[in-house]
C-alpha cells in the first residue's frame, strides 16, 4: 500500500469516526449537545481536524442524513422482500419506517428536520436519499391505483408516515394505537 493510500484511508476512518461520535452523542443527548468541541475531545483530534472534514455541524447533519437512508433503504427493502403480497408489503414498509423512525431519532431529525444541506427531490439530490425514495416507491407505486401518479402516491403516503412518526415522537398521538393507524393508512390509501 502506497502512502497516499495509506492517508486515504485513514482519512476515511476519521471521518467515520466524526460520523459514528456525532450521531452517539446526538443519539444520547440530542443535536444541540453535538458540537465541534465536544465531537474533538470524543475523538481525540483538534477541532482542526474536524474541520479538515466538514466544514461544520450542517455538513456532519448532512452525513448522519446520507448514512441513515443508507440503512432506512436497506431496512425497507429487507422487510418489503420478505412479505407476501402487496398489502403485507405495504404493511412491512409503514411499520419498518415507523420503528427506523423510533429507535433513530436524531438520526431521522437529521435526514427530515434539521438542515443538513441537503437536496431533496432535485437534480443534485444526493444518491443515498434518492435511494431511500426508491426503496419507497418500489412498494407503493404498484398499489398507487389507476390513474394515480406512482411518485406523487409514494410522496403522500410517505408524508402520511413522516406525520405519524413525527406526532407520536412528539406525544401527539398515543403509540399504542400506532399498528391501527398504520391498518387504517394501508386499507384507504392503497390499491390492490
Amino acid at each position: 500500500m502506497s502512502v497516499q493510500e495509506r492517508k486515504e484511508r485513514e482519512r476515511a476512518d476519521r471521518e467515520r469516526l466524526i460520523v459514528a461520535t456525532a450521531r452517539e452523542l446526538a443519539e444520547q443527548q440530542g443535536w444541540d449537545a453535538v458540537t465541534t468541541r465536544r465531537l474533538a475531545e470524543r475523538i481525540e483530534y483538534s477541532q482542526p481536524v474536524l474541520y479538515s472534514h466538514f466544514r461544520g455541524k450542517r455538513e456532519i447533519i448532512g452525513a448522519v442524513a446520507l448514512q441513515g437512508a443508507a440503512e432506512m433503504a436497506m431496512a425497507l427493502r429487507a422487510a418489503t422482500s420478505a412479505a407476501d403480497g402487496p398489502r403485507a408489503r405495504v404493511t412491512a414498509l409503514a411499520r419498518t419506517y415507523l420503528d427506523f423512525a423510533e429507535r433513530n431519532p436524531a438520526v431521522y431529525d437529521a435526514m427530515f428536520q434539521l438542515d443538513g444541506g441537503l437536496a431533496f427531490a432535485h437534480e443534485d439530490t444526493p444518491e443515498p436519499l434518492k435511494d431511500g425514495f426508491a426503496a419507497l416507491l418500489e412498494s407503493l407505486g404498484e398499489v398507487a391505483g389507476e390513474g394515480v401518479h406512482p411518485g406523487l402516491f409514494t410522496e403522500t403516503f410517505w408524508a402520511a408516515l413522516h406525520g405519524l412518526a413525527t406526532l407520536t415522537r412528539a406525544g401527539r398521538l398515543p403509540p399504542e394505537d400506532t399498528g391501527r393507524r398504520v391498518e387504517l393508512l394501508v386499507d384507504r390509501l392503497a390499491k390492490y
